[in-house]
Order: C-alpha cells, then structure tokens, then sequence
C-alpha cells in the first residue's frame, strides 16, 4: 500500500506523515502495532482522523458502517467508557482502533475473547494489577552511553577501520596500538587482538579480546544498556506474572542485571581501609611509646633520624596489624605509610596500588558483563515476548473490567433487534434502584415503529441504546442487556432532533436523507423527531414517503415522532409508545420507559405543565393554575 492511496491523503500530508515518522515504512509499521497516538501527535491531525487513517491501513474501515456524525458520537462515547480501565498506551491504542465489523466468524471470536475475559477478571486482584499494569509501557530500545573511562586498544588497521564501520566508535575511544601513549589514563582498556604483541606486564587494567569476536564482546553495553533502561519494566511485568501464575526467565533476568549492580568497583573502599587503619595504629603508636625508655644513644639515634630498635619493633608490628586490618577489607596486602607519629599515608604507592587492583576489577567487571550480555542476549526474544504477553494481557484485562463493571452480556445474532432489560451505557454504572431496564422488540414483518410518547419519557435513550447494542455487537463486544438479539447490518444512521433548517440546509439535508432508502445495504436507521426539520405537512409526507420504502427493504428503523396520528393517515405501520403514569411525591414524571408495543402514547404536556405550576410561587403560580383550568 502506498500512503497516498488512502482517503484523504494527498501528495502533502503524506509527506507530512512521512517526515514525522521517518519513512513510509516506518508509519506502516506504527501502524500495525497499533500507535494511534503517536500519528494524532501530528499537527493538523485529530484523534478520530489517526484512528480512521490507521483502521484504513489495518483494513477496517470504521465510517463504511457508522453513517452519520451522530452514530459516530455513540461509537466515540463507547470507546471512552472501555478505555478508561486501559493501563497502557498499547491498550489505548488496540481500543481505539476496535471497529464494528459483519464477519460472523471475527464478531464471535472477539466476543469470546471478551466474555472469557470478564470470566477471569472476577477471581483476580483488580486493583493490584491495574496500579502495576500503569506503570507498563514499550520497552524503550537504549543506545550505550560514549564511555571516556574506556578505550578500545587495536593491532591492525584493518581492524581499526572494521571497528570503526561497525559504529564501536560512538561507545569509546579506538585507538591504534602504534599510536598509543600511556594506557593507565584509562580505567579500561579492551585490547582486540589478534597476535598478542603488546607487553602487559606492568598493566593491570587491560582485558584481552579476540579480533573475531561479536561487538557485544568488546562493547556488552549495547546488550545491557536495553535491560538496564527498562529494569523497573521487567520487575513490574514479573509481578504481574506472578499473580497470573505465568513462567517467566526474569527472575534470572533480574538477577544477572543485580549481580552486575553488586560488582561495580568502588575504589573509596581504600581510603575508607586505610584512614580507619591510620586511626587504630596512630593510637595504638601513642599508647606504646609512653611505656618506653630510652638511652641516651637512643635518643641521640632518633636526633639522627635513626629509629631506635625498641621503637623500630612497635612500628614494625602496629604496622603489620594496620596491614592486616586493610588487607580484610580490601582484600590487599601493601603498606600505604610513611613512618613517623602520627602515621603520613604514602599516597604515591596509594595510588599505584588503587590504580593496579581497580584494573584488575575492571578486568573482572569487564568480563562479567560480557558473559552477562551473552546470557540476556539469548534471552532478548524470550523477554520480550513475555512483555508483549502482558500487554496483549492488559488489552484483555481492560475489555473484561469493561464487560464486568457493566455487567455486559453476548448477544445472539440473529435477525431482527430485541433485548431484555437494556440498559444505556450512561446509566450501567448507577445505583440499581434509581434506574429502570427496559425490553423492546424490532422484527420483520414489522420493520418500521414509530415510537411516541411522554416529552423525557426515555425516547432517545431508547434509540441510543439500540444504537449502542448494535454498535458493539458489530464490535464483537457484549452488550449493555440481560439478553438480546441483534442483525448485523451493512450501516447505521442516527437522525438526531435538528431545528428547523432554512431552504439550503433542507435541500442539503434531503440529499443525504433520501438516498439512504436507494442503497442496496441493510440498515439500522434511527430518526429523532425529525419533523422539526420543515413546516409539519411536508415533514409527514417524507417520513411517510420514507417508511413505505423501509418496510419494502431488509432494513430497519424506528421514528420518534409526536406526529403519529398525521403519519398513520398516510401509511400504515406499527406504533408504539411511553406514556407518563403521572407524578410523584416530588412532582417528577412517573414514568414506564419500557414502550408498550402497538400502543398510541398521549403526550405529557398538562404533567409537565402540573409539575412547573408546582414548583412555582406568586404570580407565575396564578398564571400556570389558570392554564391548567384550560385542560
């Protein structure tokens, strides 16, 4: 596919789209893990035009079905609500892109995923996983930082020129073994070689390598680098597959990367030994010499700068015991003093000592992480499977929280719509005893009902529920009922209530209406109060032109209108009603919002004005009461 042979990408905004992403490819790519997000970042590109891009791309072309800005509000109002139980920007994205679809076979499986899902989601600790699935997101691929403390020590030239191409330049220093100058600058030196015609002895910081080896033998960074950036990742995913019961290697994982953390080299671990070393023999010196008497040769010796033997043995032996103490901690034997009271440390041989054993650890630390690179190297794909395992968890997850705190159930497909105790979305989340589920039926032969009935009886609600149950039956998702049957059509059209529209709005609105009865698809279409559009009599000859089409057809719909009794002089067709019982305690509607099929509803204006005249004080009170007199 070619950017350009998407709808509504011209020459310019693919250009835009390849510029962001680096190449077509690279967008293609995106878009097939799902990377919703990363194409609406783009200047002059919404959240809903990214999704329909990327549906395009993944072949599932959204606005094909859902006909109307209406119908695409409801399917947006569905996506909020499952997308606020996702944990990811993987999860965010695989929800925005779910598409209602008419492939029985796809509708099914999904539905099955979800309702397993919402089955699993119940006997498992919600909460905990959700607070360790937040803090999950794609690994994030590390390049090694340049390293000055290391330098890269080469035979060759045609070694150095292959390192070079191979990029080991841009992680440390290369340097030619005839250009070499002193090696101890560096804390490391990586000598690739492949005769071995350098001198070592004198050099402690210096770690053979063959020539012939990979790159991650001379540089383990550009392994351990990814694991190092992405460690909190792998120690969450790891709880989370434990409470899920899940094998894993990251337990090894984890604890090469903290055995590695354990073997950095601290070279203040010398001055620690050594100053607290100082300090017990400086005490130690100080108590010994007052017991000590001296000749007068003796101290003529020390005038000569010559230690007197008594005093040469205390030193000798306070000096072996501070040698000791340092040897215990450093795991060396030297003498780093000078002797004299209090004891001077010798920081030339300190240093020589520091610089010979911290190359030695850096030798040991080296070769360490080169046998911990090759280890988790073998381990990439394993990791990163496990890591696409929990993310493909986590899109599961969110659909079976969805499914369970809705308690959403599967439809059977079949043919016709009809559920029992439908329940709008909007409304699922409410206390039980403050809302009524509702039941209704749209079958052939009656394809075609005009719904009337009492003004905030629950018509539109009504039609939005269908709409919503159709939706995501199409979606493969389980609906907002007990039970329900739902048909799978070929498009959705939601007419909602419009003001009356001048001549140019009507003439626009009558090209998009009408063509809808001439098109060879089957059809769910829902019309609210559409006579508002025009003057009364020419709105009942359309819709009655509208429904004799319908009933002819293998589609459906339903028709909120308070102009039933206009229509049914026209044509014939079912209508049903929710009428207001009347009012209660608190001069609110009472009202049964399941409709009454093939029932005439009285509209609710004397109610609604009762209710107002209730309400109301003083002289507005005295206006409604007369009004009500009228009635």
């Amino acid at each position: 596919m070619d950017l350009r042979d998407i709808k509504g990408i011209g020459d310019k905004l693919a250009s835009k789209i390849i510029n962001h992403f680096g190449s077509q490819e690279e967008f293609f790519r995106a878009a097939s893990n799902y990377e919703v997000y990363k194409l609406a970042s783009m200047e002059g590109i919404s959240q809903r035009r990214a999704v329909e891009i990327i549906n395009t791309v993944l072949g599932n072309p959204t606005e094909e079905f859902l006909k109307t800005e209406r119908a695409l509000q409801i399917y947006d109002e569905i996506i909020l609500c499952i997308i606020q139980y996702a944990s990811t920007e993987y999860t965010r994205n695989r929800i925005l892109l779910l598409s209602p679809g008419k492939t029985t076979a796809e509708i099914q499986e999904n539905m099955n995923l979800v309702m397993e899902a919402k089955k699993k989601v119940k006997n498992l600790p919600i909460d905990d996983l959700i607070t360790l699935l937040k803090n999950l997101d794609f690994t994030k691929n590390s390049k090694p930082k340049y390293d000055t403390s290391k330098a890269i020590l080469v035979e060759a030239e045609e070694d150095y020129t292959s390192l070079m191409d191979r990029g080991l330049n841009q992680h440390a220093q290369i340097i030619s073994i005839h250009e070499v100058g002193s090696l101890e600058e560096f804390e490391l030196v990586v000598y690739v070689y492949r005769e071995g015609i350098l001198e070592l002895d004198e050099t402690s910081n210096i770690a053979m390598i063959s020539a012939d080896v990979e790159d991650i033998q001379i540089v383990p960074e550009i392994v351990l680098s990814y694991y190092h950036k992405n460690k909190v990742l792998l120690e969450n995913i790891l709880k989370i597959r434990d409470i899920l019961g899940y094998e894993s290697v990251l337990g090894d994982v984890l604890n090469t990367l903290n055995s590695l953390e354990s073997s950095r080299v601290d070279e203040n671990v010398f001055d620690r030994a050594i100053n607290r070393a100082k300090e017990k023999a400086d005490e130690k010196l100080k108590n010994a010499i007052k017991n000590v008497d001296l000749s007068g040769e003796e101290v003529l010796e020390i005038l000569n700068k010559d230690m007197p033997p008594k005093i040469q043995v205390i030193f000798d032996e306070i000096l072996k015991g501070a040698m000791e103490n340092i040897k215990e901690e450093t795991g060396v034997s030297f003498d780093p003093f000078i002797q004299k009271y209090p004891l001077e440390i010798d920081q030339q041989e300190l240093e020589r000592v520091k610089r010979q054993e911290m190359g030695k650890e850096q030798v040991k630390s080296f070769e360490k992480r080169i046998n911990a690179a090759g280890e988790l190297e073998q381990l990439r794909s394993k990791v990163e499977a496990e890591i696409q395992e929990i993310l493909e968890f986590d899109y599961q997850f969110t659909l079976g929280c969805f499914a369970h705190y809705y308690d959403l159930h599967a439809p059977i497909l079949g043919d016709g719509f009809s559920f029992k105790e439908g329940l709008h979305l909007n409304l699922a989340l409410e206390d039980p005893s403050n809302v009524q589920r509702i039941n209704y039926s749209l079958e052939s032969p009656e394809n075609v009902v005009l719904l009337t009935g009492a003004n905030s009886g629950g018509k539109t609600t009504l039609l939005e529920t269908l709409a919503q149950i159709s939706i995501m039956s199409q979606m493969g998702l389980p609906v907002c009922a007990k039970e329900a049957q739902v048909k799978l059509v070929d498009e959705l059209y939601f007419f909602s209530k419009k003001r009356s529209l001048d001549a140019g709005a009507f003439e626009s609105f009558l090209s998009t209406f009408m063509p809808i009865v001439v098109r060879d698809k089957d059809k769910l279409i829902l019309l609210d109060e559409l006579e508002a559009i025009t003057e009364l009599e020419a709105a009942v000859k359309i819709i009655s032109s509208f429904i004799n089409f319908i009933q002819d057809s293998e589609s459906f719909a339903i028709i909120v209108t308070h102009m039933a009794r206009e229509i049914l002089k026209n044509t014939d067709v079912r209508v049903d009603g929710i009428e207001a019982k009347g009012l209660d305690d608190e001069y609110n509607l009472i009202v049964d919002r399941t409709p009454r099929m093939n029932y005439f509803a009285r509209s609710t204006p004397e109610l609604i004005l009762r209710m107002v005249y209730e309400r109301s004080e003083g002289k507005l009170k005295e206006i409604y009461g007369k009004m009500l007199e009228k009635f």
